[in-house]
């Protein structure tokens, strides 16, 4: 399937073909840098002030992961660090815990009642593996407040695409109207005011 995106060439500079959105390369020029990054995920990252710092690789920084499906990410976890609630539009994601201890679970879509919105989490140890559902939202926390932890997890799409929820519900550009979002919740408007004030930081790299 690579070879799609790799073969289908025949275009002009001012006339690309493209795949997925990204210009298609002439198969002559095609070399093993098409298909690397030195991406020094063995190296600790940085984390933010939710605890987290997911570093992606995706078609965006190796070209020739378009149309192959699958992407990879590390994440470092702080003590007591999240990965907050977020979903991927287009993946799947297999989670693999490489050190620490990690608190995750994820909440299944409006179905019928008795299964509506239920919650399936799971304390993760080194070596486990778990599975988040395409499109549905999930999480991972760190419960040791004095070590840190790592995980690799690996997505179903060369672009999974990530919508932490906090973030787009509240930190929205423009804003979504208060009024909105206090029926909605089921609050008042001044919980939502202060919320939509909080500075909303992105820890996807």
């Amino acid at each position: 399937a690579v070879l799609l995106a790799l073969v289908s060439w025949q275009a002009t500079a001012s006339d690309p073909i493209r795949v997925n959105g990204f210009v298609c390369k002439n198969p002559m020029e095609v070399n093993a840098d098409d298909f690397f990054k030195a991406a020094a995920l063995d190296k600790p990252r940085v984390t933010n002030k939710v605890g987290s710092n997911v570093t992606l690789i995706n078609v965006m920084q190796i070209a020739g992961l378009n149309t192959l499906g699958i992407s990879i990410a590390r994440i470092d976890y702080a003590p007591l660090g999240q990965n907050p609630p977020h979903t991927h539009p287009r993946a799947t994601e297999i989670l693999t815990v490489l050190e620490g201890t990690l608190y995750v679970g994820f909440v299944t879509s409006n179905q019928p009642a008795p299964n509506r919105n239920k919650f399936l989490s799971k304390v993760l140890n080194k070596g486990d593996v778990f599975v988040f559902p395409v499109g549905l939202i999930h999480f991972q926390f760190n419960p040791n407040p004095h070590k840190p932890a790592v995980a690799i997890a690996a997505l179903s799409s060369q672009n999974p695409g990530a919508i932490t929820i906090a973030n787009a519900v509240f930190g929205s550009d423009p804003q979504i109207s208060d009024d909105v979002l206090a029926k909605a919740f089921q609050v008042e408007k001044n919980t939502i005011d202060w919320l939509q004030a909080q500075f909303w930081e992105n820890n996807h790299n």
